[in-house]
């Protein structure tokens, strides 16, 4: 089989005029950026108010394994396969990062015949999002900086100071640095460090923004410090909410783009699930159901992050209302799940098999406390044996939920439409959905109740810091935001490598951070970071690209 950038290289695309025609867009509605990719004005939400929204479908996951689930080749394949059979779809999805590209993860735009195209624009800088929410964020911080060497008339305190800078790349050794090295004249000294763009504050700000003023009134509210009084220091007092805005004015339109057999796709901003909320723009969503009868978008790692931080952080921030949940699984994945070695995957082992389903039960048990009906995709592969496709089955049937087989990999949209008549029958029951925890919840009991309830832990250890920080942002008025949890994707503990269902374990949280912009508390637990490091043999010493452009070896 031909390579994902192979295949995407020989893709027949269409104008993005055409795209943007078919969905009823007037010229003056979006901006294109060469022939396959545009921004959306967000003046299309204004003018299409009174529309009714199309049926919204969130995709996620077990928790991610060695072996592969393909959750996005899924969400892609889903919306192609939604066409085929006579539903307008749209696909909503996030931006990759440059980090994971040329790391381990690889790209972000689908695999096999289920991809989002140009897949090679999409992975690398695309329409230069991630630059604009870069360059916010370090003006941000460079006008801090200035502000203490300038006499510090906001009295903050240099060891108190939150806000650090970000850099779309994997690079570990920026995790912590001191700055204002040198002459009297090259800053104050103090510690300081780097954080990966995608768990920038300004990125979760875009993606919860319902508009432009609402995302400079967000800057505004950002904390960037404390005083030596332990009182917040915003971005708005350092006054500098309106030019960090006008850095993200074309950043803050969704891009639209195509599958491989040309559904449109609208892909923005792109936070991590495990480190931020990981999902992607509220404008983009919205855009999308006005847009379309159904809009498929993606939560990131299995649906103990995404899919949780949707239901409570995205969906009540954005007005958003789901109608169905599609649980994308393997049975390699599984079995993994179950203690099978990665080496012996391809031989049937339905012990393992059926040891590792606890982890696809628990997230089926954790998605029905939000009220959203769920089906499971099983994402198919040669190696599955029928014995162990009727077990998956089986247990689900247990449950109460359907399973759907998905080839999309394979086939593309035809090998989806099994999937597809199933989220529109789900479509049609309707959804309870409510999020996890009621409005007034404190941070403590917000914390708990995804521990104790999406996680299985017996309860939460803070650690000193975090208690301490779970008293001052109560006292500082920031007690009811929702939480953020910032947790290992490889397991539902905060250990990676407890796999299944585990039992019997504590979540430890170590650090509270507010993002009183973006709106939500990011609670850090276990050893997780925020700026990830290069494998041995990063991917990226694998890539390169001929005299004619052609890209290689991108995934």
């Amino acid at each position: 089989m031909l390579t994902d950038v192979e295949i995407a290289q020989g893709a027949t695309l269409e104008r993005i005029a055409d795209i943007a025609e078919r969905l009823g867009l007037s010229e003056e509605e979006y901006e294109p950026y060469g022939h396959d990719k545009a921004k959306i004005s967000l003046q299309v939400l204004d003018r299409l108010a009174d529309r009714p929204d199309g049926k919204l479908v969130l995709v996620t996951a077990i928790n991610p394994t060695a072996a592969g689930e393909g959750k996005t080749t899924t969400n892609v394949g889903l919306s192609m396969a939604l066409n085929r059979i006579g539903a307008q779809a749209i696909t909503t999805l996030r931006e990759p990062s440059l980090g994971p590209c040329f790391g381990m993860k690889g790209g972000a735009a689908g695999g096999g015949y289920a991809q989002v195209v140009p897949m090679d624009d999409i992975n690398l800088h695309f329409t230069g999002d991630f630059h604009a929410i870069t360059s916010a964020h370090n003006l941000l911080a460079a006008l801090l900086d200035n502000s203490l060497h300038q006499g510090n008339p906001l009295r903050l305190d240099p060891k108190r100071i939150t806000w650090k800078r970000v850099l779309d790349m994997n690079d570990r050794a920026l995790r912590n640095i001191v700055i204002g090295m040198g002459k009297k004249g090259d800053g104050v000294v103090r510690e300081s460090g780097f954080e990966i763009t995608v768990a920038s504050e300004i990125m979760a700000a875009l993606c919860l923004a319902t508009g432009l003023e609402d995302l400079k009134e967000r800057f505004g509210r950002i904390v960037v410090g404390y005083t030596v009084d332990k009182e917040p220091v915003t971005a708005g007092q350092l006054e500098a909410a309106g030019a960090m805005a006008m850095l993200m004015k074309d950043a803050i339109k969704p891009n639209l783009v195509q599958t491989l057999e040309n559904t449109p796709a609208i892909i923005h901003g792109g936070p991590f699930a495990n480190i931020a909320h990981g999902n992607n723009s509220v404008l983009a969503t919205r855009t999308a159901l006005k847009l379309a009868d159904y809009v498929v978008t993606e939560a990131g790692f299995g649906a103990d992050l995404g899919a949780e931080k949707f239901f409570d952080i995205v969906a009540p921030a954005g007005g958003l209302r789901p109608d169905a949940a599609v649980i994308v699984a393997t049975v390699r994945a599984l079995k993994l799940n179950g203690g099978a070695q990665k080496s012996e995957l391809g031989t049937e082992d339905v012990e393992a098999l059926g040891a590792g389903l606890v982890n696809l039960e628990q997230h089926l048990e954790n998605l029905a406390k939000f009220g959203v009906p769920v089906v499971v995709a099983l994402n198919r592969f040669p190696s599955d044996t029928d014995a162990e496709l009727d077990l998956v089955r089986e247990r689900c049937g247990q449950l109460g939920v359907d399973v759907a087989l998905s080839e999309v990999f394979t086939r593309g949209g035809e090998g989806g439409e099994d999937l597809a008549r199933a989220v529109v029958e789900l479509c049609e029951r309707g959804s309870d959905y409510a999020p996890l925890y009621a409005e007034g919840t404190g941070l403590r009991e917000k914390i708990e109740t995804i521990a104790t309830q999406i996680y299985r832990a017996d309860g939460v250890d803070f650690a000193p810091t975090a208690r301490t920080q779970l008293s001052e942002l109560t006292e500082a008025g920031y007690g009811e935001l929702p939480v953020c949890m910032a947790k290992t994707q490889s397991s539902f503990s905060d250990d990676p490598t407890l796999l299944g269902a585990p039992r019997g374990f504590t979540i430890t949280v170590r650090e509270l951070v507010v993002n009183a912009g973006a709106g939500f508390v990011v609670a850090l637990t276990g050893d997780i970071m925020r700026m990830p490091g290069l494998p041995k043999v990063p991917a990226a010493l694998g890539m390169d690209i001929a005299e004619d452009g052609t890209i290689t070896g991108l995934s």
